[in-house]
């Protein structure tokens, strides 16, 4: 902006002034001309650089110098985390039962205290869900951190997820909020913006939406930043970590790896990448993988938009850099999802050793005197589960791999009948057994365990808020136009291989990755391989069948199989895998989490061409 004296129908209007006095109106001019053209300037002019948003927490527990090694490692706009998950919103509901105050993450103010100067130095805005089911107690402890460190900062957050009091029988239940409240909260300078729960992609359509202006139709540039908020949410699963072929890689690569970021244009398309220097790697394969965690078929709803993942197209631009384009959007559904956490009883456990010889017949004996035990006492438990793991190998080297575990599980809505009663049966065992009769760890009085599952609320009848660093509230609409979420139709599988080439028996895992995950009581696993070739073979080979056939324990579940062509991707969701959710601690992976890596270590007959 020019320095000259100020002009006013051909004259100097600071002519004849005192210096003191032409300096103070001049001053006071080029203050008035900066704040009309701050105020007048098209949304548009500012959207015209990439947005580059970083991400320093995939849960709560993450690394914690991750927040450190994200601002100093390279030049970044925006920096988030993402602290919350189902099992996180028990954990913070039971600290909230402890302590009213608190209900959010901790470990996200220990960061703060570490780097919010860094970040202030840098001009880089903070975005993160770490409010849990209290952003106002987080915010307000952040705002007494700043002043303690003698930071100016301004905190914002946003509310309106808490519908507990509409479920009266739960610990928690909060609706999964959009991107458009942190939008509002950066638009009005906040340095950092708060949240309770958000979706996981709504951490960077906030900062796309505020940055880039884009109005609330623009379904396919919010799709874009919904797929690349999907890539970053989980940190450094996006940068090699938790990656089905690790082994393709030098270790020392994978050590450390960095944590991912993606710049976004104003077209919504995107490049994850990650800062120069930091270990992993980022290219098709672990974009890929991370795409289809914790997802089902082809339409990903959410508040904002529902992004089309199969549309999303993938490309090597160079080294740790992948362009993700082509992505396509519709209007979010009518409805928000409501995670529902609530106490679903009480549950105790003994693994019982059995070594050596006679496993089948050991079990035998120990499960008939269990189960005559609990059904004559005065109380027995509603639910008892047996599962024997076949940890043992014959003439083994030591004690340890010439066991196997038989688990004993019992649930009740009340604890009485899963703690002393049970234990002590259990105990009194110990030489009336089989041979060799011992232990893990003599069972406890029972402890309660969590359930989790989902409901739906209009839009509309949630009222979000964003609590500016000012304290004003700005209420957020719901969506203008919606549409009922329908399942997409299946596309073409492709041309399949010519029959008759010789095949191997050999695990699915040589050929193809899978990367799988928890949603509530369902589990996802998702399988993608790398060439046309495979792809043409395993759209035809993995079906709902063949998958029951190689994991049985989905043998009597509902297993549902979405194809993604252009990810050369299959996504199978299993129903009920994981009964009530991760909390209820169902099965022996009670988050799914090595799912995939069980289905890539089965047999089948592989074309030989693919080996």
């Amino acid at each position: 902006m020019t320095t000259e004296p100020l002009r006013e129908e051909g004259r100097t209007v600071t002519a004849g002034l005192p210096p003191d006095e032409k300096s103070a109106v001049i001053a006071e001019a080029l203050r008035e001309v900066e704040a009309a053209v701050v105020a007048e300037a098209p949304r548009e002019a500012v959207a015209t650089e990439p947005l580059r948003v970083g991400n320093a927490s995939g849960f709560y527990g993450d690394r914690f110098d991750a927040m450190r090694e994200m601002l100093t490692g390279g030049p970044l706009d925006v920096l988030t985390g993402d602290y919350l998950a189902e099992l996180t919103m028990l954990i913070l509901g039971r600290d909230r039962l402890k302590d009213p105050a608190r209900g959010y993450a901790k470990t996200f103010l220990g960061q703060l205290e570490e780097c919010l100067g860094l970040a202030q130095e840098r001009g880089v805005r903070l975005v993160a869900n770490a409010g849990g089911l209290n952003p106002a107690g987080l915010a307000d402890a952040v705002r007494e951190l700043a002043d303690r460190l003698g930071i100016p900062a301004r905190v914002a957050h946003v509310e309106g997820d808490d519908l507990t009091r509409r479920y009266p029988d739960s610990l928690a239940a909060h609706a999964y909020l959009g991107g458009a409240g942190i939008a509002a909260c950066l638009r009005e300078g906040a340095d950092i913006v708060v949240t309770g729960r958000v979706t996981d992609a709504a951490l960077v359509t906030g900062p796309a939406m505020a940055h880039f202006g884009w109005a609330p139709d623009a379904y396919d540039r919010l799709a874009g930043a919904v797929v690349a908020g999907h890539v970053l949410e989980c940190g450094t699963q996006a940068t090699g970590g938790n990656y089905a072929f690790f082994t393709e890689h030098d270790p020392a690569t994978l050590r450390h790896p960095g944590f991912p970021l993606a710049e976004l244009h104003e077209d919504g398309t995107s490049v994850i990448t990650k800062h120069d220097g930091t270990g992993g790697l980022v290219d098709v394969g672990t974009v890929t993988a991370q795409l289809l965690y914790e997802t089902a078929g082809a339409r990903y709803a959410g508040p904002d938009v529902t992004a089309r993942l199969d549309t999303v197209r993938l490309s090597q631009e160079g080294p740790d850099r992948v362009r993700i384009d082509g992505v396509r959007g519709e209007a979010p559904p009518p409805t928000l999802k409501v995670g529902l956490n609530r106490l679903g009883g009480f549950r105790n456990e003994v693994v019982f050793v059995l070594t050596g010889l006679d496993t089948e017949a050991k079990a035998a004996l120990v499960r008939d005197q269990m189960d005559t035990a609990l059904a004559t006492a005065k109380s027995p438990p509603a639910e008892v589960r047996w599962d024997l793991a076949r940890t043992d190998h014959p003439d083994a080297a030591t004690e340890e791999t010439a066991s196997a575990l038989l688990h004993l599980v019992v649930r009740d809505p009340e604890q009485h009948a899963v703690g002393r009663a049970f234990s002590g049966a259990a105990i009194e065992l110990a030489l009336a057994g089989y041979p060799g009769f011992h232990v893990l760890a003599p069972p406890g009085p029972g402890a309660p365990y969590g359930a989790f599952e989902d409901a739906y609320v209009a839009q509309d009848s949630v009222d979000q808020v964003a609590v500016l660093h000012d304290g004003r509230r700005v209420h957020i609409a719901p969506a203008d136009a919606t549409l009922v979420l329908e399942t997409a139709p299946e596309p073409p599988l492709p041309e399949p291989l010519p029959s008759g080439a010789p095949t191997r028996r050999a695990p699915l895992g040589l050929v193809a990755g899978a990367r799988s995950g928890d949603k509530g009581g369902n589990a996802n696993v998702g399988v993608w391989v790398r060439t046309e070739e495979a792809w043409r073979w395993l759209a035809h080979a993995l079906t709902v069948d063949r998958f029951r056939e190689l994991l049985p324990e989905s043998a009597d579940l509902t297993v549902v199989r979405h194809v993604l062509p252009d990810l050369r991707a299959l996504n199978f969701v299993v129903e009920g895998i994981l009964g009530e959710g991760v909390a209820s601690q169902h099965r022996f992976d009670p988050q799914a989490k090595a799912l995939g890596e069980w289905l890539r270590s089965r047999h089948l007959d592989i074309p030989e061409s693919l080996l």
